[in-house]
């Protein structure tokens, strides 16, 4: 799992929407490989609105699955629909993407935007990625990778009791991760007192 291929993944991509790769995305993309390869696996990436993060994360999501197709990947957001997004975006990305071309299953069971599971080795349970708001039910789940994704909103953190409520929310996701797995927070703080403190 190195930068370099990731790059090239990234790079690739950008070449087929008609973009080149800025240089704060190849900062944002070296911090997520990074995070897969350094314990704890934990990592938090805080970035200014339209700075284009949740692109290069869905981009990150497709080149792990690219990887490692046995990965199982939650999304968690504020919001069930701004989750579906991400997920759509990576569906978007392993459709098109010519690395990537073997990967959708001939038949699209489960290939819609909450949830889409690759050609992948058999006897895994859950999908490739799934995606839930932050009060939606995740028990049962088991994730290799965990991306919050604006999972801190105004209507999730307006009132202390409420940080406190996703706060704890949050807490529950260290059951659902595996034991080698990483966790990614990314987002924009919306109180003095962000969930984002460290």
């Amino acid at each position: 799992m190195s930068y370099n291929s990731a790059l090239k993944f990234l790079d690739d991509w950008n070449e087929i929407i008609g973009l080149s790769t800025p240089a704060h995305h190849k900062k944002i993309l070296e911090f997520l490989v990074e995070s897969l390869r350094t314990d704890p696996r934990r990592a938090l990436l805080l970035s200014f609105r339209h700075s284009g993060k949740s692109s290069v994360v869905g981009v990150f999501a497709a080149w792990v699955l690219r990887m490692r197709p046995e990965s199982r990947i939650l999304i968690l957001s504020a919001e069930t629909k701004l989750a579906s997004r991400m997920v759509s975006h990576i569906k978007h990305i392993l459709e098109n993407h010519p690395a990537c071309s073997d990967m959708p299953p001939a038949v699209k069971k489960e290939w819609g935007s909450h949830k889409i599971t690759i050609q992948r080795p058999i006897g895994i349970r859950e999908p490739s990625v799934i995606c839930q708001g932050i009060h939606g039910n995740v028990t049962g789940l088991r994730s290799d990778l965990i991306i919050c994704d604006d999972v801190e909103v105004p209507n999730t953190s307006n009132t202390k009791q409420k940080r406190e409520n996703l706060r704890e929310r949050l807490r529950e996701l260290d059951f659902i991760l595996s034991p080698r797995g990483t966790m990614i927070y990314i987002g924009t703080p919306h109180a003095r007192d962000t969930i984002y403190r460290v």
